[in-house]
């Protein structure tokens, strides 16, 4: 595992996941979302995110956390060696993504975009995870199935699963929340 793409919905433990990871396994950690969001939940430019998402593909060792367009999506799971679904049920999902936000009035979140308050986007975040769900999980799992054999894809699909995955990492990998 030296090229990791983190991919799934919204409240699933990915970041988490990611930031251990990146520990044990000595592999520098890039989410996504402090690139596509600008201060203000605005929108990055995509010239922008698709110059450093190249930028990060062409390094040998990585691990990718997060969504993006699906052309970006689709290049970063062809140049990964391991492909990790965090796939739980869509209440899990809605459930930690609450606990995120009422967390993160204490705690900022580690790894978010910069100047991104996460409360005042509770009900667009909640809409979010719906429509991935339901609308964008159906692609996502198809473009999964159509990978070569060379890669390797793990697929979590619930909290137990994920926290057995990171049990078996070296032991600098934090138990995910929930």
């Amino acid at each position: 595992m030296t090229r990791v793409a983190i991919i799934g919905n919204g409240g699933g433990g990915k970041s988490t996941l990611a930031l251990g990871m990146s520990n044990a396994l000595n592999l520098p950690y890039y989410p996504v979302d402090p690139v596509q969001w600008q201060p203000g939940w605005i929108p990055a430019p995509q010239a922008v995110i698709a110059r450093w998402h190249a930028t990060v593909l062409a390094q040998d060792r990585w691990i990718i956390d997060g969504w993006g367009s699906w052309d970006l999506i689709a290049a970063r799971l062809a140049a990964a060696d391991t492909v990790i679904l965090v796939d739980h049920p869509l209440a899990v999902h809605l459930w930690w993504a609450l606990k995120r936000q009422a967390w993160s009035l204490v705690h900022p979140q580690a790894g978010g975009p910069a100047d991104c308050p996460l409360l005042p986007v509770t009900g667009r975040m909640l809409r979010t995870i719906w429509r991935v769900h339901r609308r964008y999980r159906p692609q996502l799992l198809t473009l999964i199935d159509a990978l070569g054999p060379d890669k390797r894809v793990i697929r979590i699909h619930s909290p137990r699963q994920l926290r057995a995955f990171a049990r078996q990492l070296p032991s600098t990998v934090s138990e995910p929340a929930g």
